[in-house]
């Protein structure tokens, strides 16, 4: 009875340490120039969009940078996926280009200057 005993704690030993290896998971730290970004409601909107993108851990947008820092899991999304996504959201991602009709949703202070968006000025 004992070496049965023994034998299912080793079992179920061999079994933990073989999840706990197949469950590594390597995080990655990559930035992404977004120079369509305009002000804190662009921001916000990239943000939330990841708050649901599989894969994705944290995005922080740094706006006077123009820049998305962008930590994911390379096991579930790569790089091409998150410009994708941040291309349907809106944006311009490096080089991938914005989404046409995301892009035509966008609120006007969300628009490049060029399309008569920008920043809100105050006096």
């Amino acid at each position: 009875m004992r070496i049965i005993q023994l034998m299912l704690v080793f079992i179920l030993c061999g079994a933990g340490a073989a999840m706990a290896q197949s469950n590594k998971q390597t995080l990655t730290t990559a930035k992404i120039k977004v120079p369509s970004v305009q002000c804190n409601m662009c921001k916000d909107r990239i943000q939330r969009y990841f708050l649901k993108e599989e894969g994705v851990k944290s995005m922080v947008v740094d706006v006077k940078k123009k820049e998305a820092t962008v930590k994911y899991y390379t096991d579930r999304t790569n790089i091409e996926n998150i410009k994708t996504a941040i291309a349907n959201a809106g944006y311009d991602a490096d080089d991938v280009t914005a989404n046409e009709d995301s892009y035509d949703a966008l609120p006007k202070c969300c628009k490049k200057p060029e399309d008569g968006g920008g920043p809100v000025k105050k006096n």
